[in-house]
């Protein structure tokens, strides 16, 4: 099924539950008004959505209406908990390889993972909105899950067991902040502002046998102002596999419901072409954040050409199924400054970037 959740006025909106086709919706008033709710309580409330949704599907439902993602808030728009990690290794070799680093052996065998603001998700097409452009906007195409209770000491195959929902996420970065806040030793703060969600998260079974192995095997698309940048393969190349993920966090804890657990940058290897004094390293799948996009350049040229995003650029992040449908509905956002306006902001002087 598919779930999605309304803008009422409130910090937690409405839970509706939305077709297959994203075409109609209904709202899940009589079963649970949130979706936090139906996390808390999934085995009694799961099958009593699946009925209306396979209703809904069939056209039998007698308050049905036009789903409209510009209503939607995050599927859930606040969560106990937001970790994102860094699954796709290939980022990291590239921002490595771009500085001449090395890639510790560690990062191979233990997941990356930072832990985000969950108090204050943003929607699918509400603005981005960032102080300054000289702090470095930059959006990253994720995909994320939703989790049930999954206890303390669990492992990867059995923490499979706990994803709910999945959804795909923007979880935007300001790069030139970056530098500064991992000096202190203390990782991402003020550098990572709220994160969008897509219109929809949906259960497993949504996906056919595009899930496999705790990873989502499709391509998820970037759009930058209205240019496709990204089409990268979301499945083959995650390190780290979303139950490996959960269990990292299971370590030392417990995962409680509602937990969201993201899979960082979505990242694809590039392919060596031409010979002797012609080779070179291209991207045809493209990147999934900018920051990925510079340190392709710098790896090709010497130094990054592309700058980060500014007022008024757009950004689109959508993921369609084997029949060309969108699965997840679409990230559509415009990137603002506070009010709306730029005259009102105060300056602010660049920083050095990361492209971590």
């Amino acid at each position: 099924m598919k779930l999605a959740t309304y803008k009422d006025g409130s910090r937690d909106g409405q839970l509706v539950v939305v077709s297959r086709d994203l075409g109609t919706a209904h709202y899940a008033t009589g079963i649970a008004t949130r979706l936090q709710q139906v996390l808390d309580d999934w085995n009694f409330m799961a099958p009593q959505l699946q009925d209306l949704y396979e209703q809904l599907n069939q056209g039998k439902t007698r308050h049905a209406f036009p789903f409209d993602p510009t209503q939607c808030m995050a599927p859930l728009p606040r969560a106990y908990q937001w970790a994102d990690g860094s699954a796709y290794l290939n980022h990291v070799e590239l921002v490595r390889k771009a500085r001449n680093a090395e890639v510790p052996a560690t990062f191979y065998t233990d997941p990356l993972m930072y832990q985000g603001g969950s108090d204050d998700f943003i929607g699918p097409c509400d603005d981005v909105i960032v102080p300054s452009t000289a702090m470095g906007i930059d959006f990253e195409a994720e995909i994320a899950v939703v989790t049930g209770d999954v206890p303390m000491g669990t492992d990867a195959k059995d923490a499979l067991d706990g994803v709910r929902l999945v959804m795909l996420a923007n979880d935007v970065s300001l790069r030139n902040l970056i530098p500064g806040e991992l000096a202190k030793g203390f990782g991402f703060f003020q550098s990572k502002p709220a994160t969008a969600f897509s219109p929809v998260a949906v259960t497993l079974d949504e996906l056919g046998d595009a899930w496999k192995g705790g990873r989502l095997h499709l391509t998820l698309q970037s759009t930058w102002n209205g240019r496709k940048v990204g089409m990268c393969d979301a499945g083959e190349e995650m390190t780290f596999h979303f139950g490996q993920l959960i269990a990292h966090i299971a370590k030392t804890r417990n995962v409680r419901a509602g937990s969201i657990v993201g899979s960082g940058t979505v990242s694809n290897k590039g392919v060596e072409t031409g010979s002797g004094k012609n080779k070179r390293m291209e991207w045809p799948k493209g990147y999934s954040c900018i920051a990925e996009k510079r340190c392709i350049e710098t790896i090709q040229d010497g130094a990054p050409k592309t700058e980060f995003m500014q007022f008024g650029d757009t950004i689109r992040i959508e993921m369609k199924g084997k029949d060309g449908q969108s699965i997840f509905g679409a990230i559509d956002q415009n990137i603002a400054p506070p009010g709306g306006s730029k005259d009102d902001l105060p300056e602010v002087q660049p920083l050095d970037s990361s492209e971590d």
